[in-house]
């Protein structure tokens, strides 16, 4: 990015994106579990611990750590200052988890079927979360 952005601002503009608020409308018809722009920008800034389907299980200056309300999935976001070619700017950085789970058959872990047939697609989606934050971020310093 072409300047200095703060962790707060990443993460408000992750949570407000277009895309975003179509998982959102999603789980809150599916779950019942709605969220607001509001709240989005009041977990960036570090005043709720919980939000729409995830609740904080970490937190640092630049890194926020969310668990899903059933304990399988994780994301991770951070942002990183960094100078390139003498201007400041951040390196912005996404990632998620599925944990595994025994099998009841068997006893083995894994993620099971549907997560396994989702992950293809969640690659992808992860990517066009990342896209829209940064271009969010990016029309906002502009």
């Amino acid at each position: 990015m072409a300047t200095g952005i703060s962790q707060e601002q990443y993460v408000a503009a992750f949570y407000t994106t277009g895309i975003f608020k179509l998982e959102r409308l999603i789980l809150h018809w599916t779950l019942s579990r709605p969220s607001t722009d509001e709240e989005a920008e009041r977990l960036a800034a570090g005043s709720i611990d919980e939000f729409a389907a995830w609740r904080v299980e970490g937190r640092a200056d630049n890194q926020l750590l969310l668990c899903d309300i059933y304990g399988r999935t994780r994301s991770w976001l951070m942002s990183m200052p960094r100078r390139a070619e003498g201007a400041p700017g951040t390196r912005l950085y996404f990632g998620s988890a599925v944990l595994p789970k025994a099998d009841s058959g068997t006893g083995a872990p894994g993620i099971g079927p549907v997560f396994n047939a989702l992950l293809g697609f969640h690659k992808i989606y992860s990517r066009l979360l990342l896209g829209a934050a940064k271009g969010r971020l990016k029309a906002r310093v502009a």
